[in-house]
């Protein structure tokens, strides 16, 4: 039986989470924000995906997905699941919109939303979660889902094959171990750049006292107000528990390296996003710089705003990482994923996802999965982010115990939100907005 897609309807889906200082950082102080899409079928399930957003952005993202509605509207499942990279490249390259990227920003991130909608409706039919999905496929099949086109001179398809291939030796064992242990996580809730010394040493041992030993801060602010916050945390936390710091691109290149002199007394781990997120030569001098500072302690980490798999190839070949942060929906959905999960692999550099959001949290713990049980095969310095935020209004959350996340089990990208959630958040129309 065939299963066609019979319509895409999107909801600009909007949460007020400024007020409360609820995800703030050096740049970012709006409302989180999900362009939501259903793919509904003749057979049943409905496939859902979205893209983050920050507010007004929605309006922008849901035009965007409109506009290319059609061509996933009317498609079987089974057409698109035999020419993988073809349907990709109707949305991401599409002979009209792709002017507005090409394969970055607004067009990119509505395609990643419509793409992500299509493999979960695809765990769906085929009954398992999307880590499951992904880690049980065939090689040749993972392989045609990626587009090589611009990435051939880093990563080629007989080298990804041979990574995937290598990827299935000890799966059933690794698989064990997560399902006893679960996925090792961080969390970000504690030191986000609107709350008050108070909080922020409220919630740091809070998070200590539930399991947590990786947390991560933001700076960007004063520099005096950023140094006395990660001593704060540094004091809650030990010296062996991990502090992360995220600069949200803020800084310029000698003022990261400069600022980063001074937070080193708090033994950050990483510091992530120190400058402009397309500036590759400006974070390989960065990495550089930190590696000297710390004696190799420290290391950039980037990547939830890189545009694309051409960009994460430039910071691999060009030594810029030493964390490579991917987006689930920043772009072009789980086949664009694909090709940066096998190029850190091939390129040794360990894989910590972006989260937290809306939704994040729930799309990213999939890939890391899969990449724990398929490609990188190794724990060593990857975890998943956590942001204790908006998790109630879905329909399979995230779990967690003792700062680690728990396998997901139901089918599907754990993507569906509830329909209550939509109605009551919609904008402009939902109560909360009116």
């Amino acid at each position: 039986m065939t299963v066609t897609i019979t319509s895409v309807d999107v909801h600009d889906v909007r949460f007020p989470t400024a007020a409360a200082g609820d995800g703030s950082d050096a740049i970012n102080k709006g409302d989180y924000s999900a362009t939501y899409v259903e793919l509904s079928t003749d057979a049943g399930p409905t496939g859902a995906g979205f893209t983050f957003t920050n507010g007004r952005g929605n309006e922008i993202t849901c035009a965007a997905v409109e506009a290319l509605a059609h061509h996933v509207r009317g498609k079987t499942v089974e057409e698109i699941a035999a020419e993988p990279v073809a349907f990709w490249r109707s949305l991401s390259a599409d002979v009209q919109l792709r002017w507005l990227g090409p394969e970055k920003g607004v067009i990119h991130m509505a395609t990643g939303a419509i793409v992500n909608a299509v493999w979960d409706l695809r765990a769906k039919l085929a009954g398992k979660p999307m880590w499951r999905f992904l880690a049980e496929a065939p090689t040749e099949e993972l392989v045609a889902s990626i587009d090589f086109h611009h990435i051939t001179d880093a990563l080629t398809p007989d080298e990804a094959a041979a990574i995937l291939d290598k990827g299935r030796d000890g799966m059933a064992d690794r698989l064990a171990e997560l399902e006893r242990d679960g996925f090792p996580s961080y969390t970000t809730s504690v030191g986000w750049l609107g709350y008050p010394d108070d909080k922020v040493r409220a919630l740091t041992r809070e998070a200590y006292a539930q399991g947590w030993r990786a947390m991560k801060m933001k700076v960007g602010g004063p520099l005096d107000d950023d140094v006395r916050r990660a001593r704060i945390i540094r004091e809650e936390i030990g010296p062996d528990a991990l502090l992360m710091m995220d600069a949200n691109q803020v800084w310029d290149v000698d003022e990261a390296i400069s600022n980063m002199a001074a937070l080193a007394e708090s033994d950050p781990y990483w510091i992530e996003e120190p400058t402009h997120a397309d500036d590759i030569l400006g974070h390989a001098r960065i990495a550089r710089a930190v590696t000297e500072l710390t004696g190799g302690r420290c290391r950039v980490a980037t990547g939830e705003v890189a545009a694309n798999r051409v960009i994460f190839k430039q910071l691999l070949q060009a030594e810029a990482i030493g964390v490579m942060q991917i987006d689930a929906c920043r772009v072009g959905g789980v086949n664009e994923v694909l090709s940066e999960i096998v190029m850190a692999a091939k390129f040794g550099v360990p894989i910590c996802p972006h989260s937290g959001g809306v939704g994040l949290c729930e799309y990213v713990q999939h890939l890391a999965i899969f990449d724990y049980l398929r490609v990188g095969t190794s724990l060593d310095g990857r975890m998943v982010e956590y942001v204790d935020h908006l998790h109630e209004h879905f329909v399979d959350p995230v779990r967690t115990r003792g700062g680690r996340y728990l396998l997901p089990t139901q089918p599907g990208y754990s993507t569906t939100m509830k329909p209550e959630s939509i109605a009551e958040y919609r904008f402009p129309d939902g109560p909360v907005w009116r």
